[in-house]
């Protein structure tokens, strides 16, 4: 099925910033109707712009998931950071996240200092809105308010979906006139390779959220499509130290199987056909200094 009458249709692209763990890549998944970002009670999970894609009515919404706006300290966390603007500055609208339960911190209010210079149309959501009490957040929008003068401000449950469809629908009012730059039934223009090594980081920053440190990455090195359908993936986890690697695989294998098995399922829900996924380990000590590891992670990088 096509898009509408090419004349009545919207399309444009919306920017989701915000401090780490604000919730928007769980957002994004909500607005999207599928996982197209992974989701981590780490902060600075999103590496690289994730673009989700909504359908309200005659408008086709492409949402930007950009990675949390924090101090950046090492040589990742500037591209990250850098990345995160640049998606920013090009989008049509810009959706500020903010946990409500944290309020205004000092990250936000950097975001907000910056956001000041940008253009287009910029939007408040309040996000995590079920644990905090309705006075705190009318007061902590009219504080934000004060900061920047939003065009529209939400309240919603990113996790449980309160509030998601009215900003959805707000946003794709917003949405310039002109066609559809996706297909109907596409949610993200990640390729599967792309999307099924974020589902297996994903899978390793949940089972080993307190031991493995942010230096390592997923990358998909063999996706064959086999005669029966199903699909052989072989990815190579890369680490910095050999102690990591130890971790990664855990006593008898124990830890990676656990983590290819639930990476495998998620990836076989992503593709709807069996999938057949290899894990192996390396230690490439200084892959975060490496442009290559960048470029397949999407990110420009940093000279300094």
């Amino acid at each position: 099925m096509n898009a509408p009458d090419e004349i009545a249709t919207r399309c444009g692209f919306v920017a989701l910033i915000g401090a780490p763990n604000a919730g928007k890549s769980t957002l994004i998944n909500q607005l999207a109707g599928a996982k197209v970002s992974i989701v981590s009670r780490k902060v600075q999970t999103t590496r690289s712009l994730v673009r989700g894609i909504a359908i309200e009515g005659a408008a086709q919404i492409i949402f930007v998931d950009t990675p949390g706006i924090f101090a950046p300290k090492r040589r990742l966390d500037r591209a990250m950071v850098t990345s995160a603007w640049g998606g920013a500055t090009d989008a049509d609208a810009i959706a500020l996240l903010v946990d409500a339960r944290k309020g205004m911190d000092e990250e936000v209010s950097a975001i907000l200092a910056r956001l000041t210079h940008l253009g287009g149309v910029r939007i408040l959501v309040l996000n995590k809105i079920d644990s905090v009490e309705p006075p705190s957040l009318l007061e902590l929008a009219e504080k934000l308010n004060r900061e920047l003068n939003f065009a529209e401000t939400f309240m919603i449950s990113a996790l449980r979906g309160h509030g998601v469809p009215k900003f959805r629908q707000k946003l794709a009012e917003l949405m310039p006139a002109g066609p559809w730059l996706y297909p109907e039934d596409q949610i993200s223009d990640a390729p599967l390779r792309t999307l099924a090594a974020e589902i297996t980081r994903e899978k390793i920053f949940e089972r080993l959220h307190d031991e493995l440190p942010y230096q390592s990455t997923v990358e998909t090195e063999l996706w064959k499509d086999l005669k029966d359908k199903s699909v052989r993936i072989e990815q190579t986890i890369y680490v910095t130290r050999e102690g990591h690697k130890k971790i990664v695989i855990g006593e008898g294998g124990r830890t990676i199987k656990a983590i290819g098995a639930a990476a495998r399922k998620e990836i076989m829900e992503a593709t709807d056909q069996t999938v057949h996924l290899f894990l192996f380990v390396k230690v490439r000590e200084n892959w975060a200094d490496d442009p290559q590891r960048y470029r397949e992670m999407g990110l420009d990088f940093p000279k300094h």
